[in-house]
């Protein structure tokens, strides 16, 4: 479970950097290529779950073990979304495929570096049980909401002094929440690694909402 857990997270970090890569180039072929290979993730998902539930099944884990297999459940289904929200950048850009061309995405990439980040470290965190790490993980998700508060301020006042352009600043501010929510699944996977380890989940698991 663990060696899939790791695939599934390599390739949600290569959607995401591909995602923004097809949109700092307006690169429609590279954003169907995200939206193809999100199958794939998928299919990884439902790998680990199965193999969880052949754990619980023939295994009988108990503690320490049952919580890493929860845990493993929970960790492919937030990486599972994580892949959702890349993909919801990459259909964006398939829609901006008419647009002119934008001066600036703000703080979109350095959102998507530091989420893409968070993921890394979130899983690092989980393979080798590292506690401190996942909650020093849970205070990083602050930049990132700060970055989205940024591109926010700073793609009002482009539509206040830009004609026509209130449909790209949309587009950008929907990425903007995919990439927060990828930092939001982060700290969810950071929490889960705190119960797996102690069996206290102090922290509430952030609340799902439908990507774009």
């Amino acid at each position: 479970m663990q060696a899939d857990i790791v695939r599934i997270s390599s390739m949600v970090e290569s959607s995401i950097e591909q995602a923004l890569a097809a949109l700092e180039d307006r690169n429609v072929e590279k954003a169907q290529i995200v939206i193809a290979g999100d199958q794939q993730i998928n299919l990884l998902r439902y790998e680990v779950e199965e193999d969880a539930l052949l754990t619980l099944a023939t295994q009988n884990p108990r503690a320490g073990d049952l919580r890493l297999v929860i845990a493993a459940i929970h960790i492919a289904v937030e990486l599972e979304r994580m892949g959702d929200h890349a993909v919801g950048i990459a259909k964006l850009v398939e829609r901006m495929r008419e647009q002119p061309d934008i001066d600036s995405l703000h703080q979109l990439p350095k959102m998507a570096n530091r989420a893409n980040k968070m993921v890394r470290l979130a899983i690092d965190a989980f393979i080798s049980q590292d506690l401190e790490a996942a909650r020093e993980l849970m205070e990083r998700d602050q930049k990132v909401n700060r970055g989205y508060e940024k591109l926010f301020t700073n793609t009002l006042a482009d539509m206040n002094t830009m004609d026509d352009y209130s449909e790209v600043a949309t587009y950008l501010l929907w990425m903007g929440h995919n990439i927060e929510r990828i930092g939001d699944r982060a700290v969810n996977i950071a929490e889960r690694v705190v119960f797996m380890i102690t069996g206290n989940l102090t922290e509430s698991l952030t609340t799902d909402f439908d990507t774009v």
